[in-house]
C-alpha cells in the first residue's frame, strides 16, 4: 500500500472548504472523493491514498468519499446550523468550476446548465429578506378571543421571496451532489436553513402534527398550521432530497403544509426521480394529491437533470460483506468480521463490550437490540423485519449504529410481503444513513426479492424492465417479481437492488460508518 503523497492532499484540502470539525460528521457526502488503496478485508475504516479519479455523483464514489462540510444527519435536526467559518463567500458557480478545474469533478454541460440556475437562486436569496414568522396566541377564553388582536396568517407567498427549484432525474445524475454544493455555499447570514432527507423530514412532521393535535385538545382545529408556522421559523431555506411521496397519509397533508411553509416566505430546492407529474402514481385517492402537483408546478421552477453520463455506472470492485448461501462456513466468516470488528483488541473490549438485548426507545416504546457495541449491531433477519417496526423505528437504529450485521435473510414470496416491503424501507434507511451492512443471505442479496431467475421465466413486465433499466440493473442479475405490481412498488423494489449492489461495493466498505 502506497503512502499518501502529502502535497496531493494538501492541494485537494485547499480546494475544499475548511470548517471546524463538529460533534458529528455527516455520513451523506457531496460527490466528491479520493481513492484508497484496496484492502483484502473490509474494515471500519479505509487508509491510504492514490492517484485522484473525477466523479459527478454522490452514487459515483471511489474510496474514500471527502465531505465539502458537514451536513445535517439523515434524521434533520431543526436547529439552525453553524454559520459557516470562511469569510469570502464562495457561489455555487465558483466552487462547482474550482472543483471541475481541480479534477474532482467531470465538466458536463447538464450539469453546468444546473449550476447556473442554482447561482441565480443564490444571487436572489442574498437579497431576500423573509417576513418575521409571528407568534399566534390561543386561548380558551372567549372575551380574550374576542377582543384580542391575533396576528394575522399570511394566506400568500411574499412577493420577494425567490421561485424555489425543483430537480429531477434519474438515479445517479448529481442531483443530491449539486443540490449540497448549493447547501454548503450559502452564506453565513443565512443561519435558519435545513438540508435533509425528505423521508425524515415527513416522519418529523407527523411527530409534530401528533404533538399539535393533543395541545389543541378537544376544541380540534387546523394541525398543518402550527406546524407549518414553526417549520418556517426553524428555516426558511429548505433543501429536500428524494422527494417522494408513497404514503397516503403524507400525500393528505403535504398541499396545506407546502402552502403553509411558502405563505410564511419559506423557499425551497427539492430533488427527486420524478416529474412532478408522475409523483404518488396509482396511489390512493391521488385525486386529493393534484392540488399538490400543481402546486409545485405553479411555485417551483421544474428542472430536468437529463446528464448525457450515468455516473452510477462508473465500475466499483465489489467488497466480501455479503455471504450465500447459508452454510456453516458463511456463517463463521460472518462471526468472524463481527468479533473482529467489536473486539479488536482486548483494550477495546472492555471499553466498549457487546452486550446483549440494548434497548433503544423510538416513539415512546422500546426496541432491543440483541448483540451491540456503542456502534455496531447484529440483528437477525427475523429480529429486524419479522416484526411489525417502521420507517422510524428503521432511522433510530441506523442513527445509534454505524455498522449492521443481518444474518439468515431468506429468499422471500408471496407470502412474506410484508416482511419484503420491511426490508426495503431498513436497506433505504441504511443507504441514506451511509451505515456499513454485513448480510448473509439464502441467496444472492439483490435476489431475496426475486421468484426466479429472469431468465428462465421471462416474464418481466415491460413497466419493470424500464424501471430497472433506469437504475442501471441487468435483469439478469435481480431476476423478476411478481410480489410488488404498483408503479411505487416496483420503483422501491429495483432501487433497493441498486442500492444493495452499490452497498456491496468496496468503496462503499471503506468509506461507510462513522
Amino acid at each position: 500500500m502506497k503512502a499518501a503523497r502529502p502535497s496531493a492532499l494538501r492541494q485537494r484540502n485547499r480546494l475544499l472548504f475548511q470548517t471546524p470539525p463538529s460533534r458529528k460528521q455527516s455520513r451523506r457526502a457531496l460527490g466528491t472523493s479520493v481513492p484508497v488503496a484496496s484492502s483484502s478485508s473490509p474494515s471500519a475504516h479505509g487508509h491510504g491514498h492514490g492517484h485522484g479519479k473525477a466523479f459527478n455523483s454522490s452514487l459515483a464514489m471511489d474510496s474514500t468519499t471527502v465531505t465539502v462540510n458537514n451536513l445535517p444527519e439523515f434524521a434533520g435536526a431543526n436547529q439552525p446550523e453553524t454559520p459557516q467559518t470562511h469569510h469570502q463567500l464562495t457561489s455555487p458557480k465558483k466552487q462547482y468550476e474550482k472543483l471541475v478545474q481541480s479534477g474532482v469533478l467531470r465538466g458536463d454541460n447538464h450539469q453546468v446548465r444546473i449550476v447556473g440556475k442554482l447561482q441565480r437562486f443564490w444571487e436572489q436569496l442574498l437579497k431576500y429578506n423573509p417576513p418575521p414568522v409571528l407568534d399566534v396566541e390561543t386561548s380558551s377564553s372567549l372575551i380574550s378571543r374576542l377582543f384580542s388582536r391575533a396576528p394575522s396568517v399570511p394566506d400568500t407567498p411574499p412577493t420577494s421571496a425567490p421561485k424555489g427549484l425543483y430537480l429531477y432525474g434519474d438515479v445517479g445524475t448529481g442531483k443530491t451532489m449539486l443540490m449540497d454544493l448549493f447547501y454548503q455555499t450559502l452564506p453565513p447570514s443565512i443561519t435558519r436553513k435545513r438540508r435533509v432527507h425528505f423521508h425524515a423530514f415527513m416522519i418529523d412532521v407527523h411527530k409534530r402534527v401528533h404533538a399539535a393535535q393533543i395541545a389543541m385538545g378537544h376544541s380540534g382545529g387546523d394541525p398543518i398550521a402550527p406546524v407549518a408556522r414553526d417549520l418556517a421559523k426553524d428555516a426558511y431555506v429548505l433543501c429536500f432530497d428524494e422527494f417522494q411521496v408513497t404514503d397516503i397519509a403524507d400525500a393528505m397533508i403535504l398541499r396545506r403544509l407546502f402552502e403553509g411553509l411558502l405563505n410564511h416566505g419559506v423557499v425551497c430546492v427539492i430533488t427527486s426521480n420524478r416529474h412532478p407529474d408522475d409523483l404518488y402514481k396509482n396511489g390512493i385517492q391521488r385525486s386529493s394529491f393534484i392540488p399538490t402537483i400543481e402546486l409545485l408546478k405553479t411555485q417551483f421552477e421544474v428542472t430536468d437533470l437529463d446528464s448525457g453520463t450515468d455516473y452510477r455506472r462508473i465500475p466499483r470492485a465489489l467488497s466480501q460483506v455479503y455471504f450465500h448461501p447459508l452454510t456453516p462456513e458463511n456463517k463463521a466468516e460472518i462471526d468472524k468480521l463481527f468479533n473482529s470488528l467489536t473486539c479488536p483488541t482486548p483494550a477495546v473490549a472492555l471499553k466498549d463490550p457487546v452486550v446483549e438485548n440494548r434497548p433503544i426507545t423510538t416513539w415512546g416504546r422500546t426496541i432491543y437490540v440483541p448483540l451491540s457495541t456503542s456502534k455496531i449491531a447484529r440483528f437477525s433477519f427475523e429480529d429486524i423485519c419479522g416484526r411489525p417496526l417502521s420507517a422510524a423505528d428503521y432511522l433510530e437504529i441506523t442513527k445509534q449504529f454505524g455498522t449492521l450485521f443481518i444474518t439468515d435473510v431468506p429468499k422471500m414470496g408471496m407470502d412474506q410481503k410484508d416482511m419484503a416491503r420491511r426490508f426495503i424501507t431498513f436497506i433505504d434507511a441504511c443507504y441514506e444513513s451511509k451505515i456499513k451492512l454485513f448480510v448473509s443471505s439464502e441467496v444472492p442479496i439483490y435476489q431475496v426479492f426475486s421468484e426466479e431467475s429472469a431468465g428462465s421465466r421471462g416474464g418481466i413486465s415491460d413497466h419493470m424492465r424500464s424501471v430497472m433499466d433506469d437504475l442501471g440493473l441487468s435483469p439478469e442479475v435481480v431476476g423478476s417479481s411478481a410480489m410488488f405490481t404498483g408503479d411505487e412498488e416496483i420503483f422501491a423494489f429495483a432501487r433497493a437492488c441498486s442500492r444493495l449492489v452499490q452497498m456491496g461495493s468496496k468503496e462503499w466498505a471503506e468509506t461507510a460508518a462513522r
